[in-house]
């Protein structure tokens, strides 16, 4: 038996080295299992990996290092951040989004904004302090032919912003159900019926308060708009029928006054969200431009407007954010409108 052992010892110096067989020699006093003397081997002969932090400069991090150590609750401040990630990254560069073929693109059926050839009647026979209020015509009066600015941009909307819609349509469904969810979307429309419902009474009086309708609160949407009234003069519609005759569409324009002096058509919005900026209302520049070329190629308003503006009321009464748009960026819309709009026209051809 002490001869057999002595020649395995003696096959293993030979195959594996000295090293591996006095492992293996006190394996057979400790009775440890094979993997382990293999897997000591193997970490035995493995190289020491180098650590990357060991070449980082202590100094340079060492004011970070006291900041986020020195107390449980970090004193940092949002320009102390900026001024730290400049210190470590640079200067942030800003720069232009890139330049897409479709903002090089312009529409095959172009019309300008405004309408140089149209006549300006007397405003004699009208009075000037009531707005005009044209109604809708009804369903028979109204050519299928003829879509509205709401619809248009629907059917056209792009793929990325339909995808969060749905995105945002089944997460409400998953927390409250189908018929929660139709009810939701129904109590948002009345709200906003009720809130431009109320605005147009303010408009027109002098009244500071507007009693409640059907149980429904818009305190709230009404606080958040005060400070945007005051700049607001010279209501010349409200809910009024507009429609491009050459173009061939239509829609309802909330008001049109002026906004500290520049004759807009304004766009009340409604938002459980902070929206502080023009981009994040999506298509309503869009619409706001759409109404714009409407109302200037309409002969049924006696004047013509340059500018718009959407003002994006809050439910908690959080001041309401106002987008202008002047003439430049309501022309530059208007161009998307039109590409938009012809785009409705394909896909309704090819249906």
């Amino acid at each position: 038996m002490l001869l057999l052992k002595m020649n395995s010892l003696q096959l293993l110096r030979r195959k594996y080295g000295r090293l591996q067989v006095l492992i293996t020699h006190l394996s057979y006093q400790e009775k440890l299992p094979v993997m382990t003397l293999h897997t000591a081997c193997c970490l035995l002969n493995r190289k020491k990996r180098n650590n990357g932090y060991e070449t980082v400069n202590p100094d340079k991090y060492a004011d970070l290092l006291r900041s986020v150590t020195s107390s449980k609750v970090s004193s940092q401040t949002p320009e102390t951040l900026y001024e730290e990630d400049t210190f470590l990254f640079g200067k942030v560069l800003k720069s232009q989004p890139p330049v897409t073929d479709l903002d090089l693109r312009t529409a095959q059926n172009w019309i300008p904004l405004t309408n140089p050839d149209k006549r300006i009647m007397s405003t004699e026979r009208t009075d000037p302090r009531i707005p005009l209020k044209i109604s809708l015509p009804s369903r028979s009066e109204v050519p299928a032919k003829i879509p509205s600015v709401t619809r248009v941009l629907q059917q056209t909307m792009p793929m990325e912003q339909a995808f969060y819609l749905e995105r945002w349509k089944q997460k409400m469904i998953m927390e409250l159900g189908e018929e929660g969810f139709i009810e939701y979307t129904a109590a948002i429309f009345s709200k906003g019926k009720q809130f431009h419902s109320s605005l147009e009474a303010l408009l027109l009086s002098s009244e500071d308060k507007i009693p409640e309708k059907d149980g429904i609160d818009v305190s709230g949407y009404l606080s958040s708009v005060e400070h945007i009234l005051g700049d607001i003069h010279g209501v010349k519609a409200l809910e009024s029928a507009v429609h491009h005759h050459t173009l061939r569409y239509r829609g309802l324009v909330d008001c049109v006054a002026e906004y500290r002096g520049q004759l807009c058509v304004i766009d009340w919005k409604t938002s459980e969200k902070l929206k502080p900026q023009l981009r994040d209302t999506f298509d309503n520049p869009l619409q706001v431009a759409a109404y714009i070329g409407a109302i200037n190629h309409d002969e049924n308003y006696n004047f013509q407007v340059p500018c718009g503006l959407i003002v994006v009321a809050y439910k908690d009464g959080s001041p309401a954010h106002p987008h202008f748009m002047d003439s430049e960026i309501c022309s530059q819309y208007w161009n998307k409108w039109l590409l938009r709009l012809e785009e409705f026209l394909e896909k309704k051809e090819n249906i």
